[in-house]
């Protein structure tokens, strides 16, 4: 048995897929899981599971998707949080601003050589450094009036992804940890 973060891709966010934390975590339990928390409204659950890591993906998008909310799953362990802590190029800006600084959650590893196309396209204040499946993003003006996003999505960017932003990735840390 073993302790998951379940990031769901855009959930309550938007206008997007919408799915109260109370019946996340009766579907969550009705899987058989343990343990289940939720955290915020955005579709973060953290719950005790047997089985690999494909195996609950694959249960959690299943019930999502005859729930009525289609996504994509990104899961996680605590020591694979742990590594994305430790990961942070960023660390003065998590301390000065920790809800701008976002890490995006793949799938699969990041693309080598992805970023460094962005200037080609793109020249904004962001500061942006991936890490196997995980892409740090500094953002140290506003965020909703950045335009980094389309820049990355004209670069088809892994569309298999969801970000948190520091305070949600210290947050999930410490729900893992118990």
């Amino acid at each position: 048995m073993k302790r998951w973060a379940a990031l769901l891709k855009g959930v309550n966010v938007g206008g997007n897929r919408k799915l109260p934390m109370a019946e996340l975590r009766t579907l969550v339990e009705g899987l058989g899981f343990g343990n289940v928390r939720t955290l915020l409204a955005s579709g973060n659950v953290v719950f005790d599971a047997p089985g690999t890591a494909a195996a609950i993906v694959a249960k959690l998008e299943a019930a999502l998707a005859e729930h009525g909310c289609k996504t994509d799953v990104l899961l996680r362990d605590l020591a694979e949080i742990d590594a994305v802590i430790a990961a942070n190029p960023f660390p003065e800006a998590a301390a000065d601003h920790p809800s701008h600084v976002l890490v995006v959650f793949h799938r699969d590893p990041f693309p080598a050589g992805l970023i460094d196309k962005l200037p080609e396209i793109y020249t904004g204040p962001e500061r942006l450094h991936a890490e196997g499946r995980e892409l740090f993003i500094d953002y140290p003006e506003n965020i909703g009036e950045s335009k980094l996003d389309r820049a990355l999505a004209k670069l088809k960017f892994p569309a298999i992804a969801t970000a948190r932003n520091w305070n949600t990735v210290g947050k999930l840390w410490a729900m893992l940890e118990v």
